[in-house]
């Protein structure tokens, strides 16, 4: 393995459903996590898994920078609207890796409203949880 492949998250890049570029976001998580049940298996100790189900969910921090997310979040506390259903896509291009990876979140939708987080002498961020219905690999990152 060369080093210099691995990716910075330096390079990584969030964008919202309308291609816009979040220049504010500084940290950002999701996995698909799988529901499974126990089987037992006559003749052995061993308990046997199969997967039932799968849910997304992941998470993204970024500085206080403007509240146009938090206002599309919050329309879903208002009565007569509904909530914030959207795409997030994910990508990084490592000029020394010389590859792209590229994740499209389908389904996403917010578990909270982040209002305020703030700390005297410290910069201002929030954390956006959130879970989504799908995802495709747009860009698939190999060896060179």
């Amino acid at each position: 393995m060369d080093p210099n492949k691995i990716m910075s998250g330096r390079f990584g890049k969030l964008f919202d459903a309308d291609g816009n570029w979040l220049t504010n976001v500084t940290a950002v998580n999701a996995s698909i996590d799988f529901e499974k049940e126990d089987v037992l298996i006559p003749g052995t100790r061993w308990i046997g898994k199969k997967v039932t189900g799968i849910s997304g969910s992941g998470d993204f921090t970024g500085y206080l920078v403007t509240s146009e997310l938090i206002e599309k979040i919050g329309q879903g506390a208002e009565d007569g609207k509904s909530a914030l259903v959207t795409e997030l896509i994910y990508s990084i291009s490592d000029p020394d890796n010389g590859g792209t990876y590229r994740v499209r979140l389908k389904g996403v939708t917010f578990d909270s409203i982040p209002l305020i987080n703030s700390e005297v002498g410290s910069i201002a961020e929030l954390e956006f949880p959130f879970t989504f219905t799908g995802y495709q690999i747009m860009d698939k990152l190999r060896n060179n």
